[in-house]
C-alpha cells in the first residue's frame, strides 16, 4: 500500500512539473542554443558559410536584410548576422570569464572568514560589504577606465562586483556548518583547517553557488551590453552586441531598424534564458519553493 501510494505521489508529481520547472527547460534550451552558436560559428566561417564579422570593405552600406545578408548590413559595411553570432562567443569568454574569476576568489575567502570568525572575519565583512554597495554596473565601468579593452580586462572589470555575493552566500553557510556534529569530530580526530576546509566544508557550502553563477552570468551579459553601448569593454571592431547597439543608434531613426534589433533581441534572449535556467536550479537547491 505504502509503494502504490509513493509510486502515485511520484507520477503526479512528474506529470505536474511546477511553472519554474518549466521555464528552467526553456531557459536551458536557450542556454544550451547560444552555447551551440558560440562554439560551431567559427567553423561556420572556415567553411565559408559565414563571413568575417570584421569584414565589411566587400559589403553594401545599410542593406535591408536579404538572402544574401539575412540581418542586413550595417553602416561600417558589417555583416550583422555574422556579427550577431559572433557576438554570443564574445559574450561567453567574457561571462565565463567573470564568473569564474569571482567564485574562484569569494568562495575561498568565505569559508576561510566563516570557519576562522574573529578579526579575519569582521575585516572582510567590511570590506565585501563596502564593494556590495556600489553599484555594479559603475564599479564595472570605473575599472573598465583603469584596466582598459580587451576580453581579459572586461572580465575583471566584472568580476569585482560579484566576488562580494560568492563571499556573503559562502559565508552564511560556512558559518551555520561549522558547528555540525561532523566537523566537531573532524576537529577532535586531529584534522587541520585546510583538510576541514577543503573535505569537510567546501561540498557542504557550496550548493546555491550553481544558482548564483547562472544569474551572475545573465547579469554580465547585460552589464557587457552596457559597457558595449558606452564604448568600453572591448575594442570597438570587435563583434559585441552592446557595441554594435550603439553603432546603430544615428541610423534608427532613419529607418534602419535591423542593425539595431537583432544584436539587441539575441542579447535580451541570451539574458533571459540564463535568468530562466537559474531560477529552475533554485528549486532543485532550495526544496522549499517546490511546493509554494
Amino acid at each position: 500500500m505504502t509503494n502504490r501510494l509513493s509510486r502515485a505521489k511520484f507520477f503526479s508529481l512528474s506529470s505536474k512539473p511546477s511553472i519554474s520547472m518549466q521555464m528552467m527547460w526553456v531557459g536551458l534550451t536557450i542556454t544550451i542554443l547560444f552555447i551551440l552558436i558560440a562554439v560551431f560559428s567559427p567553423l561556420l566561417e572556415n567553411l565559408g558559410l559565414l563571413q568575417d564579422p570584421q569584414e565589411f570593405l566587400s559589403n553594401p552600406i545599410h542593406q535591408a536584410p536579404s538572402f544574401e545578408h539575412w540581418f542586413g548590413t550595417s553602416r561600417q559595411g558589417y555583416d550583422v548576422f555574422s556579427r550577431t553570432l559572433f557576438g554570443a562567443q564574445v559574450a561567453w569568454q567574457v561571462v565565463i570569464l567573470a564568473t569564474a574569476l569571482s567564485l574562484i576568489i569569494g568562495v575561498p575567502l568565505g569559508m576561510i572568514s566563516g570557519y576562522l570568525g574573529g578579526r579575519v572575519d569582521k575585516i572582510l565583512i567590511f570590506f565585501m560589504d563596502t564593494v556590495y554597495t556600489l553599484p555594479g554596473l559603475l564599479l564595472s565601468i570605473t575599472l573598465a577606465f583603469v584596466v582598459g579593452k580587451g576580453i581579459l580586462n572586461a572580465a575583471i572589470a566584472l568580476s569585482i562586483a560579484y566576488i562580494p555575493q560568492y563571499y556573503r552566500v559562502v559565508r552564511n553557510h560556512t558559518v551555520s556548518v561549522k558547528t555540525e556534529l561532523f566537523i566537531e569530530a573532524a576537529r577532535a580526530m586531529g584534522a587541520n583547517t585546510w583538510r576541514v576546509l577543503t573535505r569537510y566544508l567546501f561540498l557542504n557550502v557550496i550548493q546555491s553557488v550553481p544558482v548564483l553563477f547562472t544569474l551572475n552570468a545573465a547579469d554580465a551579459v547585460l552589464v557587457l551590453g552596457g559597457l558595449g553601448f558606452l564604448g568600453l569593454g572591448l575594442p570597438s571592431e570587435t563583434a559585441e552586441w552592446g557595441n554594435d547597439l550603439r553603432l546603430a543608434l544615428d541610423a534608427l531613426p532613419t529607418g534602419i531598424w535591423w542593425t539595431a534589433f537583432f544584436p539587441g533581441f539575441t542579447l535580451t534572449l541570451m539574458v533571459v534564458g540564463l535568468s530562466l535556467l537559474g531560477e529552475g536550479l533554485n528549486e532543485f537547491v532550495n526544496p522549499k519553493f517546490r511546493n509554494q
